[in-house]
């Protein structure tokens, strides 16, 4: 299959080997309806989820558990025997009442746990003499607390006799007693609803509907990897029959992923190496030089080496993919401009692709502001100035047209946009390079829409202010060179950190509210960050914090009283957030209480202080965005992070970290250490399921390495993709990737 038809393969969700078939199933199909929703929670969808919802961990059948390691709030299923029974009863009832309880002991041989039954008399009489039976037994529910000591209440039991016999048979006796069948046990991430016995009996299942299908992969890959098939991972994972098998199943499911994403980036980079760009060279005493005798500052040594990168990408006839990452205020939006006015200087049009209107309204203003009296040109070659355009969808309908006019003549060099720039009525004089700014807020076929307009593929440039862990970088922007800018420009001011605690010093928290007044007092401005617009709808919500809406009410009415505070949000109208965010920049307001919309692109200089209402509900590569927006100018910044999690907790370490550091490269390692890739690339923001379910990213850099190289070598052995397991690879990622990776947050 050749790599031009998968748009028409994503579209139909066709697969052509019965693996994928199989393994892409509903899980509806397999376990009905109301056991499907079950696994909601799970994110298990398919029955390919379900087969790669692997045990946490593993015993003997004769074993017993370690009580000690187990946790509050775990769903479990314990093997321990029972060391003494005790019924009691409510002392205002007596004996026969309705409030009874039966208490038990179960012990491993040294620590112990309880459980706790309620009911009448009888019934705990029954549940006693049940206990009694067994030599041990196999207890499943939820783990909590009483008196600061393990317990369970009305955990499922089944008891086993001395020869590990079932005491008793039902069904769900039986289905329990499975997890004691086997040499090796699996015990499952559960839940209520699904305990672990039930789970194991629905990956029973699973298996059943993918035995005997063929593997996926050709034998030659299988022998590079050293993986077993297809079906005896599964049966390592989910049955093992010795010790060691079940990691070398999982490594088989890892490398599954690994070799998913990796071929789906080989075959974007054989695609891209079979088009052809115009080449764009660096034109002497054009508007590159031009702008850069006007710019007031030196660039660094690092903005001038990405940029040679840059200019020979542009001269070649394939098109250049390069991705540019660097710190907050390391310099990127600069050397994208430079770019771009190459291009313009060979007759050209440049456009940059933001992810948000209020991000690309930022853009135009800073480019025209960096191009100056360059801005004012209407003709594309012209040595002297080029049009710059905005076009966005709340743009008016006459505005609208004319910017479009203007790009489809040729009179506009440089186009900035939003999504509105993807859609088919927007025609290109000579579309020759694309930016693409916050590329993880963007769909793989969004990206791709741009680059199809024209019959010479343009030059894309991808920019993140997120630092990418090289793993990360080699996973999902694989087919792209990577470029790295780490030098922050003269003039950028230290920023320092302060953590504070809402729960144990309240006081300085009305304290931080009186720095805020000082800040302003001396002429600078100050941003308030809140997690959310509205109150938390959470009855668990950490803290007690007003969103946007009502802290600005507050602070307006209270705190901040007589200070000029402007609000910005999501939910406002257009004219609404570009007034608010033109105000603030052009220092018409002392503080913005805003959300998010102001953590990439927002550039005001006089900013200096940033306050972050619970901040524990951010991650660290968000916080470290955000705190980017202050001390760009001539004064230092101080960014105080208010929350209410206790220290020593996970939320407090992220915390903690932030305050520690500036070196965005550290905190993103940090930050991918401590949670699900999926969450860090935004699959838990745009509620998808994400397809890395078990790889991770930075423990498995060597497999996705090796992942790597087999890809290469399966282009090289099969450039069309008439393998089926290689053409259903890249579908289904390029597929999962549209709904999940690089989608918006």
């Amino acid at each position: 299959m050749a790599t031009g038809s998968l748009d028409a393969m994503v579209a139909t969700g066709l697969w052509r080997t019965q693996m994928f078939e199989a393994l892409n199933t509903p899980l509806e199909s397999l376990l009905g309806q109301k056991t499907a929703q079950a696994f909601r929670p799970l994110k298990v969808q398919t029955i390919g989820d379900l087969l790669k919802h692997v045990p946490r961990r593993y015993l003997t059948g004769t074993e017993l558990t370690d009580l000690a390691s187990l946790e509050s709030g775990d769903h479990v299923a314990v093997i321990a025997k029972v060391r003494n029974t005790e019924i009691k009863f409510n002392k205002s009832t007596g004996r026969g009442g309705a409030n009874a309880r039966l208490e038990v002991v179960l012990t491993d041989g040294r620590g112990t746990l309880g459980a706790t039954f309620f009911g009448r008399d009888h019934i705990c009489k029954w549940w006693d003499k049940q206990l009694q039976m067994g030599v041990r037994g196999i207890f499943v529910g939820k783990v909590g607390q009483f008196n600061n000591r393990p317990q369970m209440t009305h955990p499922e039991f089944v008891m086993l006799d001395a020869s590990g016999h079932i005491v008793g048979r039902s069904e769900e006796k039986e289905l329990m007693a499975t997890v004691v069948q086997q040499a090796v046990v699996a015990l499952y991430p559960a839940t209520a609803k699904l305990p672990t016995w039930k789970i194991a009996d629905c990956v029973r299942l699973g298996m059943e509907r993918v035995h005997g299908l063929p593997d996926p992969w050709p034998e030659w890959v299988r022998a590079q990897a050293t993986i077993p098939t297809y079906d005896e991972a599964l049966r390592y994972v989910h049955a093992p029959a010795r010790e060691g098998e079940p990691e070398e199943g999982e490594r088989r499911l890892r490398f599954d992923e690994a070799l998913m994403t990796q071929l789906t980036m080989a075959y974007r980079r054989a695609d891209t190496s079979r088009h052809t760009a115009t080449p764009r060279p660096r034109v002497v005493g054009g508007l590159l030089d031009a702008f850069d005798a006007r710019l007031p500052y030196r660039l660094t040594d690092g903005q001038l080496a990405v940029a040679d990168q840059v200019f020979s990408d542009l001269d070649a006839r394939r098109p250049m993919q390069r991705l540019l990452q660097g710190e907050v205020g390391s310099g990127k939006t600069v050397v994208a401009l430079r770019a771009m006015l190459t291009v313009v200087d060979n007759g050209g049009q440049a456009v940059l692709l933001a992810p948000t209107e209020v991000l690309a309204s930022q853009h135009h203003h800073t480019i025209r502001g960096l191009l100056g009296e360059l801005a004012d040109g209407p003709m594309l070659g012209a040595a002297d100035a080029t049009d710059v355009v905005l076009l966005t969808g709340s743009l008016p309908a006459s505005a609208k047209r004319a910017a479009m006019d203007r790009i489809a003549s040729g009179e506009a060099g440089i186009i900035i946009g939003t999504h509105a720039l993807l859609a088919d009525r927007v025609r290109f004089h000579d579309l020759g390079m694309i930016v693409i700014d916050e590329q993880h807020r963007f769909g793989v076929e969004q990206r791709a829409s741009l680059a199809q307009r024209s019959e010479a593929r343009p030059h894309v440039l991808v920019l993140t202010a997120t630092p990418i862990p090289r793993s990360v970088a080699m996973t999902i922007f694989g087919d792209l060179d990577v470029s790295t800018l780490t030098e922050v420009p003269a003039g950028r001011q230290e920023v320092s950190t302060v953590v504070v605690d809402a729960a144990t010093r309240p006081a300085w928290v009305e304290r931080a509210w009186q720095r805020v007044r000082e800040e302003v007092a001396q002429g600078r401005q100050v941003f308030v960050v809140a997690p959310r617009i509205g109150p938390s709808a959470s009855a668990s919500s950490l803290t007690p914090t007003p969103g946007v809406e009502e802290l600005y009410a507050q602070l307006s009415a209270d705190q901040l009283a007589g200070l000029r505070v402007g609000m910005l949000h999501g939910q406002l109208t257009t004219d609404a957030k570009e007034a608010a965010m033109a105000a603030f920049a052009a220092g018409g307001l002392d503080v913005l209480v805003a959300t998010t919309m102001i953590e990439v692109g927002v550039d005001v200089a006089n900013a200096t202080m940033m306050v972050i209402v619970d901040a524990e509900r951010f991650g660290i590569s968000q916080l470290h965005q955000l705190r980017g927006r202050i001390g760009r100018g001539e004064h230092p910044g101080v960014c105080l992070l208010i929350t209410h999690a206790e220290p020593g907790t996970d939320a407090r370490l992220r915390l903690d970290a932030v305050a520690a550091t500036r070196d965005g490269f550290a905190l993103a390692e940090l930050d991918l250490a401590q949670r699900r890739e999926g969450d860090v690339l935004g699959a838990d923001q745009s509620g998808s399921r994400s397809s890395l379910r078990l790889l991770r990213v930075l423990e498995d850099a060597e497999l996705i390495g090796l992942a790597r190289r087999i890809a290469d070598e399966a282009v090289r052995r099969d450039p069309d993709q008439v393998t089926a397991g290689f053409a259903d690879a890249v579908t289904q990622t390029e597929r999962m990737a549209a709904a999940d990776w690089l989608e918006g947050t």
